[in-house]
């Protein structure tokens, strides 16, 4: 191949049927040059960005009106709901409670949505339950994407990505490389957002080859995605913004550390003070 690495780069196509990773395989890049690549905004967008999702690890049943309000009054700056709106979009985020929902979700036939199924359901073992979602990662200059996957009875960690996109591509991927790692749970449990609803994303986790049950929280409730805010906040605290990062790669090797420390060495009291990996091992239940 006798093009530049920067002319391979400016071949991939976001657009394409064909995933990034295997884009990436076939011009003979690394994925890391395509997707650890911050998304721009203007300082300004970056240091309100910054603000909105430090209140909302704190008070995620805020939604856009009351955190204009609070951005005007409280913090000094003025700004319209209509800034805000499109900021929470580019966050990927949505209040919880009762409130207007301000995030992308998917309409129309190419896109399904699935019952809430964890209400009543006892969790008893690994494998059974995960749970996705994504968030905003600040970076120097602009911001990335963190998918992660859950295990709901051990809190271990089965899969995560870094990106400057959050397709429902991206998060197959993510899924993909979890089960291929630790086997496939019974259960997927997301948020509503669009790159979940997506109909390539829905067909591929419930199809027989996989017959993963989909789960998606009850719209405006808090407690369907507990497990994984509390993740994003442990993350983003013990972490994020402890060790601000200075570009795609930094954040990436960052975050890689963290999530070794959090299933190894990191005690948690929801499980007895152990480690998520201890319980994780002890509890696994491959589905067949």
């Amino acid at each position: 191949m006798n093009k530049s690495s920067k002319q391979r780069k400016e071949q991939v196509d976001k657009a394409s049927k064909l995933s990034i990773v295997k884009q990436c395989d076939l011009l003979q890049i690394h994925r890391s040059s395509v997707y650890y690549i911050p998304k721009g905004e203007s300082s300004l967008n970056l240091e309100i960005m910054r603000l909105i999702d430090e209140e909302h690890l704190l008070h995620p049943w805020l939604g856009v009106p009351r955190i204009t309000t609070w951005l005007n009054m409280d913090k000094g700056y003025k700004i319209n709901k209509k800034r805000i709106e499109r900021l929470y979009r580019l966050m990927g985020l949505s209040a919880v409670g009762p409130k207007p929902n301000t995030s992308k979700r998917g309409k129309g036939a190419l896109h399904r949505i699935y019952k809430y199924l964890l209400s009543k359901l006892k969790i008893r073992h690994s494998n059974q339950v995960w749970a996705m979602d994504i968030t905003y990662i600040p970076v120097q200059g602009g911001y990335l994407y963190l998918c992660a996957i859950i295990d709901l009875y051990s809190r271990y960690v089965v899969g995560w990505s870094l990106s400057n996109t959050m397709t429902s591509n991206r998060c197959r991927e993510t899924l993909q490389e979890a089960i291929e790692k630790h086997g496939k749970p019974e259960i997927l449990n997301t948020d509503k957002g669009s790159q979940f609803t997506a109909y390539e994303f829905c067909h591929w986790v419930t199809h027989p080859d996989r017959a993963i049950k989909l789960s998606m929280d009850g719209k405006g409730r808090a407690i369907d995605n507990i497990f994984i805010e509390r993740l994003w906040r442990s993350v983003k605290y013990e972490h994020v913004y402890l060790f601000p990062a200075s570009d795609g790669r930094e954040c990436y090797r960052g975050l890689k550390e963290y999530f070794e420390y959090y299933n190894t060495q990191r005690r948690h009291q929801s499980i007895g003070n152990q480690h998520p990996q201890t319980i994780y091992q002890q509890t696994l239940k491959i589905a067949a």
